[in-house]
């Protein structure tokens, strides 16, 4: 594999602590000063040593032999083709990235929809002119009711040129929870003469998050499945649906 491009790489993050005093190898100390940001460091077969990294948001390990002089970027296979790669990610990229983002989004302005108790959690980025945010908002109903899903709403204004303020006018509502089930359900909500501050900050952040998670169209809607964070955008179809909220109740 060619060596990781300059142009393509951002400027290097910091590292953890305790791999920054980890002196590094020649050919891995090249390639973090060109953007690669190591995550962590793992056992590897045949006189190599592993480390989980990633450029660009893109995970990846490093084998570099056992002289230090050298390196490859790549997947490690065994004899029967098994990618030793996959586990030391998920470990020590994947995971940590994921609890990142499901922190980030606990963290977002959202809307409750659902028992506290529901045992699945799924986050929506809604704009309060979707149409296909209120279908999926109606098409959820019967997990929601019965207690089993509880969406929040990340607010998002991006679609019309009042989504923004009907935005803010929902998040900013006495009761939000009930001024979006009316808004969902066709009474629109009244839009707000003026706009608190502090809303416009906290819906110029979802906008934010939305595009870190790559995210173009709403509904956008983020999920676990096996403990990995998936996205979806749009209005899913039934097996979709049921991938996302669990099977019918």
């Amino acid at each position: 594999m060619p060596p990781l491009s300059r142009a393509l790489l951002p400027a290097a993050l910091l590292l953890p602590l305790a791999a920054a005093a980890e002196e590094r190898p020649a050919p891995l100390a090249a390639l973090e000063a060109q953007g690669l940001t190591v995550h962590g460091r793992f056992a590897a077969p045949g006189g190599l040593d592993g480390y989980a990294a990633s450029a660009n948001g893109q995970a990846m390990t490093v084998f570099v032999t056992a002289d230090g002089e050298h390196a490859v970027v790549g997947n490690l296979v065994d004899a029967e083709g098994n990618n030793l790669s996959a586990a030391p990610l998920e470990r020590l990229v994947h995971g940590p990235q994921d609890a990142e983002t499901w922190a980030s989004l606990a963290d977002s302005a959202w809307i409750l929809d659902g028992r506290d108790d529901a045992e699945r959690i799924v986050y929506v980025f809604t704009d309060p002119n979707c149409p296909y945010c209120r279908q999926f908002f109606q098409a959820a109903r019967p997990w929601v009711e019965a207690g089993e899903v509880q969406l929040r709403h990340v607010m998002v204004g991006i679609l019309e040129r009042d989504s923004p303020r009907l935005a803010i006018s929902l998040l900013a509502a006495d009761d939000p929870s009930a001024a979006l089930a009316a808004h969902e359900a066709g009474t629109p909500v009244e839009p707000l003469d003026a706009l608190p501050r502090r809303w416009e900050l906290a819906l110029q952040e979802n906008h934010t998050l939305m595009e870190r998670l790559g995210l173009v169209a709403t509904p956008g809607l983020v999920y676990r499945v096996d403990d990995r964070l998936r996205t979806a955008q749009g209005m899913p179809s039934e097996e979709r649906l049921a991938e996302i909220l669990g099977p019918r109740p």
